[in-house]
C-alpha cells in the first residue's frame, strides 16, 4: 500500500496534506506517528471517568492532530465531539464518540497496514 493508497481507503484528501506537508516522505511519516499518539485512549479515559475537562481537552488535541495530518473523516468526528463537550459535559456523547471509534478504527488499520509495507 502506498500512502496516497491509504489516504484514499480511509477517504482523506492526500493531494491536500501532501501540498502541506511537501513530500510523500514527510507525509508517511507524521501520518505513521499518529499510531502513538495518545489523544484517543486520553478521551476515552476521561469519557469513562466522566472528566469533562480532559475529554474536552483530548477531543480538541485529536481534531487538530487529524486535521493537520489531513485525516478528514476522524477530524469531522473528532471536531463534533469537541463541539459536544465544550461545555465539559459529559453526557449524550455516545453517538459521537461510537461513530469516532470507527473512524479511529479504520485509520488506525488502514495505518498498521501502511508500516508493515516499510
Amino acid at each position: 500500500m502506498t500512502v496516497k493508497e491509504c489516504y484514499e481507503q480511509i477517504g482523506s484528501d492526500y493531494a491536500g496534506v501532501l501540498k502541506r506537508l511537501g513530500s510523500e516522505a514527510l507525509v508517511k511519516r507524521f501520518a505513521l506517528k499518529f499510531l502513538k499518539d495518545p489523544s484517543y485512549q486520553e478521551l476515552k479515559d476521561a469519557l469513562i471517568k466522566k472528566d469533562g475537562e480532559t475529554a474536552f481537552r483530548a477531543a480538541h488535541t485529536l481534531k487538530g492532530v487529524c486535521l493537520n495530518l489531513g485525516f478528514d473523516r476522524l477530524y469531522e468526528s473528532s471536531a463534533a465531539l469537541t463541539e459536544h463537550l465544550r461545555g465539559r459535559d459529559c453526557s449524550g456523547y455516545e453517538a459521537l464518540f461510537e461513530e469516532l471509534t470507527v473512524r479511529y478504527e479504520a485509520l488506525m488499520a488502514a495505518l498498521k497496514e501502511l508500516e508493515a509495507q516499510g
